[in-house]
């Protein structure tokens, strides 16, 4: 028994200070940085001269830590852990609406068809200021929470719509979050599915989508990925899995750490490995959105066709902490098959850094395309509308383009989904809204000059190079005004969308897609032209 206890206790110190001498550094630097945080925090506690909330304080802490990292490295408390597990279900109790919440409303961005919020009244543009008896700009915290509850129970809202206060009770109910919104059967046998985000239930939807539109006579695919956000890696592999054999390699992961370096393939039999098949991305399509259309890409099982895609190659993994609390921790990057991480952005002291063309590498698919890292999934077929430049970026961030379309519905209250045409009046009225609510497109030009003019009048040079900033300012405006006419398509199917959502739920713009989008289009062309497809994908 002692010499038992002995190996034991020689084996207890080697790994102890195989540790030790390993981790040494990181561990008293980490030790002495707590301790000199935790005295902080209890003097301040202690010491302040108006009251603190230790909670809040601790929360902006650890928030400005993460704020270092990439932006999907973050703290969940309690709450937000159930909201993830929710969205991931695809199944939730609530309204049926996407919200968007602001100090004084909470603004009705979308809504679901037939979903408690549907029936209750709510339109798209209205404006929640009181749920039951609380003001939304008297509550301090998300007032969008106070929406959610139990099945069944009721909640009586105050709505401003088009400056009049009206009064609705909302029952709450199961809303079910479909991820596949969509599909239709299309000219020449062309069948449509929409996939709008990787839930728990998006290759079930996706494969049910399949079958009957192939019962129904499809004979050619085309997968729409645009605006997808991403999802569940596993159901990236999982839609992939739909046309590509079984055993094959969709992803692969590298880390620092090596358990986590992880390869993901395909575990069942393909539902059709030979369908001709394209994909839609544009700049919103992220994440496992970019595993299935990359992956294809490289396997040259599809032709991808519209803009770049967003360029998120990283992998979160959450770690539980105290008390209910969790951290999700990006811990590896994800890797197509061909060895290309999509990774678009750099980040270094919390600041995110595009990479540049020269920085990327080549990789080839499996016919042997050429095919590069670092910018996100690049398409076979790029399309031009698809794009947003900063402007309209700009637009879209400051919701000019959601206003507007509110805007014109509540002074076209009359109009009807069969009776709307975009024309040039809708552009003109456009351009008007823009200057009516001071929208200012500031481009990095603009803040340069700024620059300038502080450095010049500092250094008392302003008087004598005033009149050039000023005609480069003139210059400046007259660029983006042309800028603007650049753009006249690309917000022409903007505004389109926004309006049809409003009058005609998600379902009208699908169906505005199928019968106007040129992305549509051009993939049931290029599907019609076997030789072009084929050639594409470098079979000929």
């Amino acid at each position: 028994m002692k010499k038992i206890k002995l190996f034991i206790l020689t084996i207890v110190v080697a790994l102890t200070s195989y540790g030790f001498t390993t981790y040494k550094n990181d561990f008293f630097e980490i030790a002495k940085q707590i301790e000199i945080f935790t005295n902080l925090y209890k003097e301040i506690n202690m010491n302040y001269v108006d009251e603190v909330n230790p909670a809040a304080l601790m929360n902006t802490a650890i928030e400005a830590m993460l704020n270092d990292l990439d932006p999907y490295t973050i703290y969940w408390n309690e709450q937000e852990i159930q909201n993830a597990r929710i969205q991931n279900s695809g199944n939730y109790t609530g309204i049926g609406a996407e919200i968007i919440s602001t100090p004084e409303s909470i603004l009705i961005r979308n809504i679901q068809k037939g979903s408690p919020a549907d029936i209750a009244g709510l339109k798209i543009g209205d404006k929640i200021i009181s749920i039951g008896d609380i003001q939304v700009e008297d509550y301090n915290e998300d007032a969008g929470e106070l929406l959610k509850g139990s099945a069944d129970t009721e909640v009586i809202l105050k709505v401003n719509r088009n400056s009049e206060v009206e009064t609705m009770t909302l029952v709450r109910g199961m809303v079910e979050e479909k991820a596949v919104p969509f599909f239709k059967l299309l000219k020449n046998n062309t069948g449509y599915i929409v996939l709008s985000q990787f839930s728990r239930s998006a290759s079930s939807e996706v494969i049910e989508a399949f079958q009957r539109l192939k019962e129904e006579g499809a004979t050619q695919i085309i997968l729409d990925l645009r605006n997808n956000p991403g999802g569940l890696l596993s159901e990236a592999v999982n839609v992939s899995n739909i046309f590509i054999e079984k055993g094959t390699t969709i992803t692969f992961t590298k880390s620092a750490i090596e358990k986590y370096n992880q390869t993901y393939a395909t575990q069942n039999k393909a539902l059709d490995t030979e369908i001709p098949l394209t994909i839609l991305i544009n700049e919103n399509s992220a994440s496992a959105s970019e595993i299935v259309s990359g992956s294809l890409q490289d396997l040259d099982r599809a032709v991808v066709i519209g803009s770049r895609s967003f360029g998120k190659g990283l992998v979160q993994r959450p770690k539980k902490l105290n008390y209910g609390t969790q951290a999700k921790i990006t811990i590896s990057r994800y890797y197509t098959p061909s060895g290309r991480c999509i990774q678009a952005l750099d980040y270094m002291d919390g600041e995110s850094i595009r990479k540049e063309k020269n920085e990327y590498t080549e990789f080839k698919t499996k016919s042997g395309r050429s095919v590069y890292d670092g910018g996100g999934i690049k398409p076979d077929i790029v399309v031009d509308v698809e794009k947003e430049s900063k402007l309209v970026k700009a637009l879209k961030k400051e919701n000019v383009i959601f206003d507007f379309s509110v805007n014109y519905i509540s002074r076209n209250r009359d109009l009807k989904l069969e009776n709307f045409k975009f024309n040039q009046t809708i552009i003109d009225d456009f351009k008007k809204f823009i200057k009516e609510n001071n929208f200012k497109f500031e481009t990095d030009t603009d803040k340069k000059i700024d620059e300038l003019k502080d450095i010049a009048e500092s250094e008392d040079y302003l008087s004598s190079i005033q009149s050039s900033l000023i005609d480069l300012q003139k210059e400046l405006n007259k660029e983006k005004e042309e800028a603007f006419q650049k753009e006249t398509q690309t917000l022409k199917k903007l505004i389109t969308e926004n309006i049809l959502r409003i009058i005609g739920y998600d379902d009208a713009v699908y169906t505005y897609y199928t019968e106007k989008g040129e992305v549509i289009d051009r993939a049931i062309s290029l599907l019609n032209n076997k030789n072009s497809y084929k050639e594409i994908l470098g079979y000929n």
